[in-house]
């Protein structure tokens, strides 16, 4: 593998044997083959890990790897996949998400055109079958940390970061609900600039009770950022927290 275009593709997984097979494939397909896949398994009760393995045994790109101590969460094994990755990239994707074949390559061609260190692109919601519902989310051209704080615009299956421009540092997930967005934040806050790609290259599955869609936890959860994570006020939470809240539903028409 060459380092200068390997990109290490982190997912955490747990009891996904549902969507697993689907999302690994749609990687697999991709036109950039200069990739690795960490697949971080959380302690599965399902049959993921061995549903991993035996794709392991197909493509040696693919790797498992198993937290310890018990189920930890989402941001630490993303975070333990990232200790373990080798490649100059970084991409996050999660375990029933799909992506487009060229997903990778058009996000390569557009992080080194813009000479950028963090990237992200437009994505589409899925059912439950991953079937795209024509509602897409369109990103703005760029987002710097002031413009981020009022929407929720990036996604994590959609990320590209530049690892030798990017302190590894802020490529660690807070252990915090939310943890990508608060990923994003502290990226931005530190002088970066997230680019937008304005192609549709994933499709976020969302199926009904999904937690994403529990309209009252995405709601404790942007305000616990506000006040706990970047330690703003009241008042400018709550400014910050209006302009995210007609975002949000504009988002879902």
């Amino acid at each position: 593998m060459n380092y200068e275009n390997l990109i290490s593709i982190v997912m955490p997984v747990f009891n996904a044997q549902a969507y697993l097979e689907e999302a690994l494939e749609s990687v697999r397909r991709q036109t950039w083959t200069d990739w690795e896949l960490l697949v971080v398994d959380d302690h599965s009760t399902d049959g993921s890990a061995g549903l991993v393995s035996e794709i392991c045994r197909k493509d040696a790109r693919i790797r498992l790897l198993s937290q310890t101590d018990g189920v930890k969460g989402a941001a630490n094994a993303r975070n333990f996949g990232t200790a373990h990755a080798n490649g100059r990239y970084l991409a996050f994707m999660d375990a029933d998400d799909i992506w487009r074949m060229d997903k990778l390559e058009r996000e390569m061609v557009f992080l080194r055109e813009k000479d950028a260190a963090f990237v992200f692109c437009s994505y589409e919601f899925g059912d439950e079958h991953a079937v795209g519902t024509g509602k897409i989310v369109r990103v703005p051209d760029q987002l710097t940390y002031q413009k981020a704080l009022s929407r929720t615009v990036i996604f994590t299956s959609t990320v590209l970061f530049d690892c030798e421009k990017i302190d590894k540092a802020l490529l660690q997930m807070p252990d915090v609900p939310s943890e990508d967005t608060a990923m994003w934040w502290q990226i931005l806050r530190n002088g970066h600039v997230a680019y937008g790609l304005k192609e549709n290259l994933v499709i976020y599955r969302r199926p009904e009770k999904s937690l994403s869609s529990n309209k009252l936890r995405a709601i404790t959860r942007i305000w616990g950022l506000y006040r706990k994570q970047e330690k703003m006020s009241v008042i400018a939470s709550a400014a910050c927290f209006c302009m995210w809240a007609v975002r949000a539903v504009w988002r879902r028409i």
